[in-house]
């Protein structure tokens, strides 16, 4: 007789293999695609903010999906918080350390040390993104239009984006970082300034 586990199971785990083998295809392509996409700052940027557009008409023309929008909000906010946080904390470094840690250059005068950030810059756009496309569609499915007041949402959520900035720049203040840099230096060579009587030959 023929062994019921051994007859039917090539079908299975050729159709698993293939599930498997394409899945790990399409990881691979996406994770090229975002490789190729790091360098283009501005236009991963620029993308991002026509589908927050995207996003924005969606719920303007379905009149709801507030809650939606409120986590929506909230998980950006996070997300700047960290974006604009440095890797260590300074003040967990002085309990650690019994002392100040070092600070951050302030002006440009100072000398040169990079601001890590606690969630870089690449990762601060990708999450977003996620998040818009989630958000995105999750507007397609009644259940989470729940009927809110949104005025109060929006009240809310400006004040505690207030108070957590607040926190933040308090903070920066505190241990002397600025979380953005404008460019990095530039060193040009001096122009030689040839005068009109040195390039005459001299007789």
């Amino acid at each position: 007789m023929m062994d019921p586990s051994s007859g039917g199971g090539g079908g299975e785990g050729g159709g698993s293999s293939f599930l498997s083998a394409w899945v790990a295809a399409a990881s691979r392509r996406h994770q090229h695609l975002l490789d190729k996409a790091t360098p283009h700052v501005r236009r991963r940027w620029a993308w991002l903010g026509v589908l927050a557009l995207v996003y924005t008409v969606r719920v303007w023309i379905a009149q709801g999906f507030y809650i939606v929008s409120y986590a929506l909000g909230i998980y950006l906010l996070n997300l700047f918080i960290a974006f604009l946080s440095p890797q260590v904390d300074p003040e967990i470094q002085e309990v650690v350390d019994g002392g100040p840690g070092p600070s951050l250059p302030t002006r440009s005068s100072d000398e040169f040390r990079p601001f890590v950030r606690r969630l870089p810059e690449f990762k601060f756009w990708y999450s977003i993104t996620k998040a818009f496309c989630i958000a995105f569609v999750l507007t397609f499915f009644s259940v989470f239009d729940v009927p809110v007041f949104w005025p109060i949402l929006l009240f809310y959520w400006f004040v505690l984006f207030t108070v957590t900035m607040k926190r933040q720049i308090l903070h920066m203040i505190k241990y002397k970082y600025v979380p953005f840099t404008f460019g990095k230096q530039r060193y040009t060579k001096k122009k030689e300034v040839v005068s009109d009587d040195a390039s005459l030959p001299s007789n």
